[in-house]
């Protein structure tokens, strides 16, 4: 426990007093963030505000969770390593789009196929980085079952090895490109993305703790969790959560700066390699289900125009659809956290239910 508060509170005093100092650092830079003209006209206002704000919370995690290892002199795991591995990775990606939408002024950055290449590339990496580093108990960070609250009886290898492996690396790469999709769609007024994951990163704080407590390493019962490094998923969900927070004070409306694809791409990385690792692939449907119905609102809105050529929402994602219905953009930004807890106390409750029921 003392490596995950450690951790949390160096990510919190490098993300809270690192952001204004990058903010400086962008501002003499003229890094400012480019709208849309067919957005909002609310948002015209936000034009040449800093981006690329995700590069903080990246180094205060990166920095928290080595400054917590090196200062308990507890070797960092695998799995902890992943998934810091996936969430820098994505981060880059992010940080190429916002860079090129930067130097060239225009809302597009990476093209689509470059940046898809981006992504998979990293999810590949990811995904077969992840089945092997057994160790000694024979455990890798994560396994070739489908996974709800713990792994499932469904194994991607049914039809042998080499297919289990291609089969969970499409698994892998539909979970990770969900999620940090999910993020980016979510991150389009000031703190709503980054509150909402401070939600989910909590959650998984608890969830990392929870299984460390009741690990099959320690005291193996049929309840017990067969996940590799619980405690040290716990310390990652600390850096980040922590990160989040302290970006939080800078990111709120009205925001000084926004995290742009290097943050959201890298928190949606990072939450999908905590889903896998952990073990709670399919829960994370729960925990985050504001990104999932954000989601939802563009695929809707996407498919509705192109088979009835008819709009759903007056504009998607979803919040911006309240934006043009009349609602503050304070007001919508504290509703949809409302909803984001409440899907990650259902998260939670279902999580801790099963533990109970199978006793």
């Amino acid at each position: 426990m003392k490596t995950v508060l450690i951790a949390a509170a160096v990510s919190l005093v490098v993300s809270l007093f690192g952001t204004p100092l990058f903010i400086k650092f962008l501002v003499r830079r003229k890094y400012g963030q480019f709208i849309r003209d067919d957005g909002p006209t609310s948002h015209h206002t936000k034009r040449g505000t800093p981006t690329m704000g995700g590069a903080v919370i990246i180094a205060a995690a990166l920095v928290g969770y080595a400054v917590a290892h090196l200062a308990t002199l507890w070797t960092p795991t695998m799995s902890g390593i992943l998934v810091l591995f996936l969430m820098t990775g994505l981060g880059f990606v992010g940080w190429l789009d916002d860079y090129i939408k930067i130097s060239r002024q225009r809302s597009l950055g990476l093209r689509a196929g470059a940046k898809l290449a981006g992504q998979s590339i990293v999810a590949i990496l990811f995904a077969v980085m992840a089945l092997r580093f057994g160790g000694r108990t024979g455990r890798t960070p994560a396994s070739t079952k489908v996974s709800f609250i713990r792994d499932t009886g469904f194994d991607l290898a049914f039809a042998g090895t080499a297919l289990g492996l291609l089969l969970f690396v499409i698994w892998a790469m539909i979970i990770i490109a969900s999620m940090s999709n999910g993020v980016n769609l979510t991150d389009g007024l000031d703190g709503l993305a980054t509150g909402a994951s401070v939600m989910v990163f909590a959650s998984y704080l608890i969830i990392g703790v929870w299984q460390s407590n009741n690990s099959c390493l320690r005291k193996p019962d049929p309840q017990c969790y067969d996940v590799r490094d619980p405690r040290d998923l716990a310390v990652v969900a600390a850096c980040l959560l922590a990160a989040c927070f302290g970006f939080l004070w800078w990111n709120a409306s009205p925001a000084k700066i926004f995290m742009g694809d290097t943050g959201s791409l890298a928190l949606g990385g990072a939450l999908a390699g905590l889903a896998i690792t952990t073990r709670t692939e399919l829960l994370i449907v729960l925990l985050g289900g504001l990104f999932v119905i954000i989601t939802l609102s563009v695929v809707i809105q996407v498919g509705s125009f192109k088979m009835r050529r008819k709009r759903v929402f007056r504009m998607a994602p979803l919040q911006h659809h309240f934006e043009l219905v009349g609602w503050g953009e304070v007001t919508i930004v504290i509703r949809f956290w409302i909803i984001a807890g409440l899907f990650v106390g259902v998260g939670l409750g279902v999580f801790y239910a099963e533990w109970v029921v199978g006793i």
